[in-house]
């Protein structure tokens, strides 16, 4: 039986060395900010329901989005797969509730929790299936809709955003 494996390698660079899920993280949220990568995503999926209208913004920026939502998933998928995982505990009272978002306590006191909960309900090329089906839709007028739940992934993807930059912030605080 042959393996399949699934590709790492991110998206934005044509570097062949391994990355390590911190580092794409960073790079991402180097190219985008949190917020509005919120907001693109909020939008794509705002227009992917809807029936008669599609989104006004430039296809190959979305594209880019998506390849870059893409790599970010993996990136949240090496952090999940490693075996020395460290917790990164914060307190609330550090931080801000302000900055809770749709983390719950627990999630925003361990924000690894949220890669593992969201990659044991779906793999990479569902989160990627979901990805190239909302911008489909939200690209073109269509007289269908998705015809799977595309809520929950979105809000995997969501909170997903919120932890890696929690991770990060935390991850810099320590330094």
């Amino acid at each position: 039986m042959k393996k399949t494996r699934t590709d790492f390698q991110s998206r934005f660079g044509a570097d062949n060395k391994k990355q390590s899920g911190v580092k794409l993280m960073e790079a991402f949220f180097q190219i985008n900010n949190l917020a509005a990568s919120k907001e693109k995503l909020n939008s794509i999926m705002n227009y992917a329901v809807k029936r008669n209208s599609w989104i006004k913004e430039n296809p190959s920026d979305i594209y880019l989005f998506r390849q870059s939502m893409q790599s970010f998933v993996r990136a949240g998928y090496l952090i999940t797969l490693k075996k020395k995982n460290r917790t990164i505990n914060a307190s609330l009272e550090s931080d801000s509730l302000l900055l809770l978002g749709l983390l719950s306590e627990k999630e925003f006191q361990n924000p690894l929790l949220v890669f593992k909960k969201a990659f044991r309900e779906y793999s990479i090329e569902e989160f990627d299936y979901f990805m190239s089906g909302i911008i489909y839709f939200s690209l073109g007028v269509y007289d269908y809709v998705p015809e799977r739940n595309i809520v929950s992934p979105y809000i995997h993807l969501t909170k997903m955003l919120d932890a890696a930059h929690l991770i990060l912030e935390r991850r810099e605080k320590q330094k």
